[in-house]
């Protein structure tokens, strides 16, 4: 029947149209969809390259009478580092705020003598540059004491331990630190009157590597990527921790911290030194990406000075 025929092609050409029509609204869809999710993977994954320090950013240009948001993490910050302390203050109700207050000015000012930037009091642009560096977790200032100032003179821990001193990794340590480590260990007793050797049994050993992450039970909480790098105590204590959170190497690597490296420095704590006021040694404070240090002559005559050899 001709009408049968007709009517089959007609219903088979409206099928064919709907079926056009959802292909191209799926693909419509898709076009619109993809910059979106694109964008989210985009921000996340900044989101997961970004330093703890990077609040700092947002806070350039701030001074003395500002009340901006954020300025309490800025504080915060100050009191972690040693350069600010409420609690012998006048000011003790404004520790967490968002004024810029007279103490807040003072130990920006103090930061930046440290650091040799210009003591404006203000948040610039070098200071904000500065402030946002990868650095060890220890103090610049340590109990009114400026380490930064003081030329590394002996003060008043009990080094009886140490002329001898054993050394040993955590469980878990990853086997790639444990040469870099032992290197950095025996750079320093080239310089020293130590001998250092390595303990098989973790337990035994005075001075303890390994790496940890966020919170461990130490007092001093990690950060996750960026910000503070390792940290070790003065003596006698002995602990050493790397952020396990950090992208580690062995050598120079574009973007990595060289485990080495900053073995060096935080042993440097161990063996009862401050930070150093010179930029070029090992025991300045910050660290850069991508390259390696050796101890210069500051870290040396610190040593030195601090064991009367």
């Amino acid at each position: 029947m001709p009408g049968v025929g007709l009517m089959a092609e007609t219903t088979t050409n409206e099928a064919l149209v709907v079926l056009w029509l959802l292909a191209f609204s799926l693909f419509l869809f898709t076009l619109l969809l993809l910059p979106l999710l694109s964008h989210g993977t985009s921000r996340n994954t900044n989101n997961k390259k970004s330093s703890p320090f990077d609040f700092l950013k947002h806070l350039q240009g701030c001074h003395k009478g500002d009340n901006v948001s954020g300025i309490k993490v800025l504080k915060s910050y100050l009191e972690q580092f040693g350069y600010l302390n409420y609690s012998h203050s006048k000011k003790q109700n404004h520790a967490n705020d968002d004024d810029f207050d007279e103490p807040l000015e003072s130990a920006l000012k103090t930061y930046q003598l440290n650091f040799h930037l210009n003591t404006t009091g203000t948040l610039d642009a070098k200071t904000v540059s500065n402030m946002m560096m990868p650095r060890c977790g220890v103090a610049d200032i340590i109990n009114g004491t400026n380490w930064m100032r003081s030329d590394n003179k002996k003060h008043d821990h009990n080094h009886g331990s140490l002329h001898t001193p054993y050394y040993g990794f955590l469980p878990g340590t990853q086997t790639r630190a444990m040469s870099p480590v032992a290197q950095a260990f025996q750079k320093w007793a080239a310089n020293t009157h130590f001998k250092f050797s390595r303990a098989q049994d973790d337990t035994k050993a005075d001075n303890k590597i390994g790496f940890q992450s966020r919170d461990h039970g130490d007092g001093s909480p990690f950060d996750g990527n960026g910000g503070v790098l390792a940290h070790a105590f003065a003596p006698t204590d002995g602990r050493f921790h790397y952020d396990a959170d950090e992208k580690w190497s062995v050598g120079a690597v574009p973007g990595q911290f060289d485990l080495e490296t900053v073995a060096l420095h935080e042993i440097g704590h161990l063996l009862g030194l401050g930070h150093s006021k010179v930029q070029g040694a090992i025991m300045w404070p910050s660290i850069s990406p991508g390259g390696t240090k050796g101890l210069d002559k500051d870290d040396i005559n610190g040593i030195k000075a601090l064991y009367n050899v």
